[in-house]
């Protein structure tokens, strides 16, 4: 069982107020709220999309990049610091997810919110191969990379509704 499955939820390290690498990767403090941490950062990541959709195609692409390598690293690093695979206050990693979710979706708030359910069915359900590397892959790597490829599904599954309302 992951941390992520744990019915207890883990206690909240009080280092995420102190430690500014703790607070980015508990999505800014929203990891912390109580029931569904990884909801919580989701939506975290919902105001950021605006701006990054002002970006070219390019730029948009060079920030998912360089988020997701920062991420690889900031995930492990906090996850290292408190001795814990996978903290499920660390929404760093659902943050991402989100952002790939909605590269080259239309503007509107319509648009934010069915990406928002389409990316927490795919990181809840984690189909294959998610659930196979939520499981088996460790680190920032691990912790990173099975929302990521839940972002990319949903990111997929967001194209076919796009262009089939096209």
């Amino acid at each position: 069982m992951t941390d992520h499955e744990s019915s207890t939820p883990q206690p909240i390290p009080h280092s995420v107020w102190t430690n500014p690498w703790h607070f980015i990767a508990f999505g800014f403090g929203s990891g912390t709220l109580p029931k569904a941490p990884g909801t919580w950062g989701s939506l975290v990541a919902l105001p950021f999309i605006p701006l990054w959709q002002m970006l070219p195609d390019w730029g948009y692409w060079l920030m998912l990049g360089l988020t997701m390598l920062f991420g690889f690293w900031l995930c492990g690093k906090v996850a290292d610091d408190l001795r814990v695979h996978d903290h499920e206050g660390i929404v760093w990693d659902e943050m991402v997810g989100m952002w790939i979710t909605l590269w080259l979706v239309p503007e509107g708030w319509q648009w934010l919110l069915l990406g928002f359910l389409v990316f927490r069915v795919m990181d809840i359900l984690k189909p294959w191969p998610i659930h196979w590397i939520d499981r088996h892959v460790h680190g920032g790597v691990g912790i990173m990379l099975d929302d990521v490829l839940a972002g990319v599904f949903a990111w997929l599954a967001m194209q076919f509704i796009v262009w089939g309302l096209a």
